[in-house]
């Protein structure tokens, strides 16, 4: 039998795409985390349930890939912070929806332009044509990994 060649993380893109995501999300948590108390799951929450009001919990763990328990606590904790209210469905008494309360919302608005400037910070490293050619590969990535269903 021969011998399994070592896997080198330096070189092996699941361990680079994931790392550098963090990274870049570490970034931009410590701004929220710092002016208001949010953790990455909290913040993502917010973000999710602000452009999909009343989205249930389920679907924000299949829309940002976040497990059940992360969801759940970074629900229950912005629901204590007075972030975010669940509504029970009209049409389905098992689901509750999601939205941001009023204070949320501001929270929100506070943090969207720190946000994106992150985001114009990382960008502007990268030419326009680096850019778009970053897009085109991040697009064929994900749906090489979710055939099935779109990632964004």
């Amino acid at each position: 039998m021969s011998e399994v060649p070592p896997l080198r993380l330096s070189t092996f893109l699941p361990f680079r795409l994931s790392v550098l995501s963090n990274a870049i999300s570490q970034r931009i948590a410590e701004l929220y985390d710092r002016e208001f108390g949010l953790s990455i799951w909290q913040w993502r929450v917010m973000a999710v349930t602000a452009d999909t009001p009343g989205i249930s919990a389920t679907e924000i763990g299949q829309r940002t890939q976040m497990d059940k328990v992360a969801v759940s606590r970074a629900v229950a904790g912005l629901i204590e912070m007075g972030y975010l209210e669940r509504r029970p469905s009209e049409d389905d008494a098992r689901r509750a929806n999601l939205y941001l309360t009023p204070a949320g919302a501001e929270v929100y608005k506070l943090i969207v332009p720190l946000a994106k400037a992150e985001e114009a910070r990382l960008v502007a490293a990268l030419s326009e044509a680096e850019q778009a050619e970053l897009t085109r590969l991040m697009i064929k990535l994900a749906q090489t990994a979710s055939p099935d269903r779109d990632l964004w």
